[in-house]
C-alpha cells in the first residue's frame, strides 16, 4: 500500500510520501535510542509543562487538524475536531496524574528490620506504536501521553492513508518544546515493521488494529521478549431488555452503530434484543438508520461519511452479501451507493445465521445485526458466542439485570445504560481475540515501564538463605 492521502469522499490521491528507506529508519532508531538517556532524567514537572503545551496547540488548531482528519479517513469534520480536542483533554490528565500514578510504591515486609522497602517505576525507553488510520490523533495520543510522562520516547508507524495525519502528531509535539529524538514518526509500509520491532533499540511495542496484524506484532514481541499491549477488534454487543427506556436505546444504538461511519473497535455492533420488545425496537433501528444523511463528509448535513478505502467498502459489501446469502433478513441498505468515493449506506441485518460472517466477524461499517433473546441467560449466552470481547453495554433499569450483565458478559469493558467509550479516566482493553494488556488511567504509563523492586537495607542485616 502506498503512503498517501486519498480522499475517501471522491477517490482523488491529494498526496503521495515517500518510503523512508533502511538507512533514514536506522538514523530515526538512533535517534531515539539517544534521545532516551537524556529524556528519561527529566522531572514528571518538566514533561508536564511539555504535554501542556501540546495540549495547547491541538486545542488552538483544532479545526486545521480536523480537516487533515476528515480529508484522510472521510470522518465527519465536528467528529473530527472533537477527536482532536479529546486528544488535548487526554494530554491533560496525564500531565496532571501521571506523577502520582508513577510514584514509588512503599512496601511492607515481615522482618525488614528497618530497611526501606519500595516499588519504582522506571521507563523501559523507545516504544513502537503501530497505529490504525480510524482515530488518527486519539490512537496515538492515548498511547503517547502517557508514555513520554513515564519518561519513554515515542516511534509511531502510523497506518499508510494518514501521512499527513501522523507528521502534524510529530511537529505539534516538536513545537511543544519535547526534544529531537524524543518522538518521531516512520513513514515505512508494513514490511518494515517486523525488523524494527526486533532491533535491539526498540525496548516495547503497542498495536492498535486487526486480529490478523496483532498475532504478527505479538509474535514478533514474543521472539525477542519484549512487552507489548494489543488493542484489536471488537464485535460489541449492545443488550436491550423491556425495563429500558426504548427510544433511548434506539437512539444510542443508532449513534453507537454510526459512529466514526461506523468504523470504531467499539462501536456497538451486534443488537441483542429482549423478544418482547424486539419488534418495536427493529422498527425504531430501521427508522432512523434509514433517515441518517450520507454525504460529503465536510458538509454540515451529513450523518455518516465514507468509508475510508474502496477495500473497506469491498470487504464490507461481501461480508454483508455472505451473510445475507446465509440466510440473514436484509431490512435496510445492503449495497454501496453508486456515486464517487467510498460510500456505504445504513444496513441493518436481522436473524444472523450461526457460522456467517456477521455471525463470528467484526463488520466495520454501518452494518447493524440484530439477535432476539428470549431472557437474561440467551441474552448473555448470544453476547458471549463471539471470538472478540472488547466493549459492551445493556440497556435495563432491572438492577438484578445489571449486575447479571456486569458480572457474566465476556469483555473488557461494560457500560450500562450507555454506549462504549474511551476517555483517559479509565482503562480500555479487551479479553478473548480483542487482545491483552490496558491502555488509559493507570494502565497507560504503567504499560511500558520496569516495575522495579528496591530494598534499601538498614546495614548489617544477614541475607535469606532461601530465594
Amino acid at each position: 500500500m502506498a503512503i498517501a492521502t486519498t480522499n475517501p469522499a471522491t477517490g482523488e490521491t491529494v498526496r503521495e510520501f515517500d518510503e523512508l528507506s533502511p538507512d533514514q529508519v536506522q538514523e530515526k532508531l538512533q535517534r531515539a535510542a539517544d534521545a532516551f538517556p537524556i529524556y528519561r532524567r527529566t522531572t514528571f514537572a518538566e514533561r508536564a509543562g511539555l504535554l501542556c503545551r501540546a495540549a495547547d496547540i491541538l486545542e488552538a488548531e483544532a479545526e486545521e487538524l480536523g480537516r487533515i482528519a476528515t480529508l484522510e479517513v472521510g470522518k465527519t469534520f465536528p467528529s473530527a475536531v472533537a477527536e482532536v480536542r479529546k486528544c488535548a483533554k487526554g494530554c491533560r490528565w496525564y500531565a496532571e496524574h501521571a506523577e502520582a500514578v508513577l510514584a514509588d510504591v512503599p512496601r511492607e515486609v515481615q522482618g525488614a528490620q528497618g530497611a526501606s522497602v519500595f516499588t519504582r517505576y522506571q521507563p523501559l525507553g523507545p516504544v513502537l506504536a503501530i497505529m490504525p488510520w480510524n482515530f488518527p490523533y486519539w490512537q496515538v495520543f492515548r498511547f503517547a501521553a502517557p508514555a513520554l510522562m513515564a519518561g519513554n520516547v515515542g516511534l509511531l508507524k502510523h497506518a499508510s492513508n494518514v501521512p499527513q495525519s501522523a507528521l502534524a502528531i510529530e511537529d505539534v509535539l516538536r513545537r511543544a518544546g519535547f526534544p529531537e529524538g524524543v518522538f518521531q514518526t516512520l513513514l515505512v509500509g508494513s514490511g518494515a515493521v517486523e525488523a524494527i520491532i526486533e532491533d535491539p533499540r526498540v525496548r516495547a511495542v503497542t498495536l492498535t488494529g486487526s486480529e490478523g496484524a496483532g498475532r504478527q506484532v505479538g509474535a514478533a514481541a514474543g521472539r525477542t521478549i519484549k512487552p507489548s499491549v494489543l488493542e484489536l477488534g471488537g464485535s460489541d454487543p449492545f443488550i436491550v431488555m423491556p425495563s429500558a427506556d426504548l427510544q433511548d436505546a434506539i437512539g444510542n444504538a443508532v449513534v453507537s452503530r454510526t459512529l466514526n461511519n461506523g468504523q470504531s473497535c467499539i462501536n456497538a455492533k451486534r443488537f441483542i434484543v429482549h423478544a418482547d420488545v424486539a419488534d418495536e425496537f427493529e422498527r425504531g433501528l430501521v427508522e432512523r438508520m434509514e433517515s441518517l444523511t450520507v454525504g460529503d463528509p465536510m458538509s454540515e448535513d451529513t450523518d455518516l461519511g465514507p468509508l475510508a478505502s474502496p477495500d473497506g467498502v469491498e470487504a464490507l459489501d461481501k461480508q454483508v452479501h455472505d451473510t445475507v446469502a446465509a440466510g440473514a433478513r436484509l431490512l435496510t441498505g445492503g449495497k454501496p451507493l453508486d456515486r464517487p468515493g467510498n460510500f456505504y449506506p445504513p444496513t441493518v441485518l436481522a436473524d444472523i445465521p450461526e457460522g456467517s460472517p456477521g455471525h463470528r466477524e467484526e463488520l466495520f461499517g454501518p452494518v447493524a445485526l440484530l439477535w432476539r433473546a428470549h431472557d437474561v441467560d440467551d441474552a448473555i449466552r448470544i453476547a458471549n458466542d463471539s471470538p472478540f470481547g472488547l466493549g459492551g453495554s445493556a440497556w435495563t433499569r432491572d438492577e438484578a439485570e445489571q449486575q447479571r450483565f456486569v458480572a457474566e458478559v465476556e469483555t473488557g469493558m461494560i457500560y450500562i445504560n450507555k454506549f462504549t467509550a474511551s476517555t483517559p479516566e479509565v482503562p480500555f482493553g479487551g479479553v478473548k481475540n480483542s487482545g491483552y494488556g490496558r491502555e488509559l488511567a493507570e494502565f497507560g504509563p504503567r504499560s511500558f515501564v520496569n516495575a522495579k523492586t528496591v530494598w534499601i537495607a538498614a546495614g548489617g542485616q544477614p541475607g535469606d538463605a532461601v530465594e
